[in-house]
């Protein structure tokens, strides 16, 4: 029986380091972003919705959307975030399901499924148990800031667009402190990866 396994946390934590790390050990990821990301096609279902909410000032000269202005857009309006993600969300559920059964049938005892909006999306209900990379939120702004070259303000908004980290870690199964160095990081991974296999 195979056991899924929520990988989460926020934004510039380093979820994509823990992610490369369950690459490494040979345990399959599937990444909800780039699942996303494959919706967006020009002339999909959904990016025709996308467009008819957001307009065609989203769209460059190739018809491939501006992920950069529609970030801009969501982030400064609860609303058409939350719009976005009723369009988008669905979609990736029955795609996920969809890799996991494969995946299942392939003899998998470990699936990850990548998830930066686990808890808010109710993505947790999907796995059997949870994994938050954290960071203190002080290191987060810096991280994110510096990451995306954007300004504090704007940061913040990306930041408390998602759960707190305070309410991830309490939420989760497994908790990993990314604060430190990568050597640090994956003891916390190989220790995680130990109680899995053991239960």
């Amino acid at each position: 029986m195979a056991k899924i396994i929520g990988l989460t946390g926020g934004i510039a934590t380093g979820k994509t380091t823990v992610a490369n790390f369950f690459k490494e050990a040979g345990i399959p990821v599937i990444e909800t972003d780039q699942i996303a990301k494959s919706l967006f096609t020009p002339g999909s279902e959904v990016y025709q919705k996308v467009i008819a909410i957001f307009g065609e000032d989203i769209v460059f000269a190739n018809e491939e959307i501006n992920r950069k202005a529609l970030g801009e857009k969501i982030f400064n309006d609860d609303s058409l975030r939350e719009s976005l993600n009723k369009i988008v969300h669905p979609e990736v559920r029955l795609i996920v399901r969809s890799q996991a059964d494969v995946l299942k049938k392939e003899g998998h005892s470990l699936i990850v499924i990548d998830v930066p909006l686990l808890f808010e999306a109710k993505f947790d209900r999907e796995v059997d148990v949870t994994v938050v990379v954290s960071i203190p939120k002080t290191v987060q702004l810096e991280r994110l800031m510096n990451r995306d070259s954007i300004k504090k303000p704007y940061a913040l908004k990306k930041i408390n667009a998602q759960m707190s980290l305070k309410e991830k870690r309490a939420k989760a199964d497994y908790v990993i402190d990314n604060r430190g160095s990568i050597l640090d990081t994956k003891t916390q991974f190989n220790t995680i990866i130990a109680a899995l296999k053991e239960s």
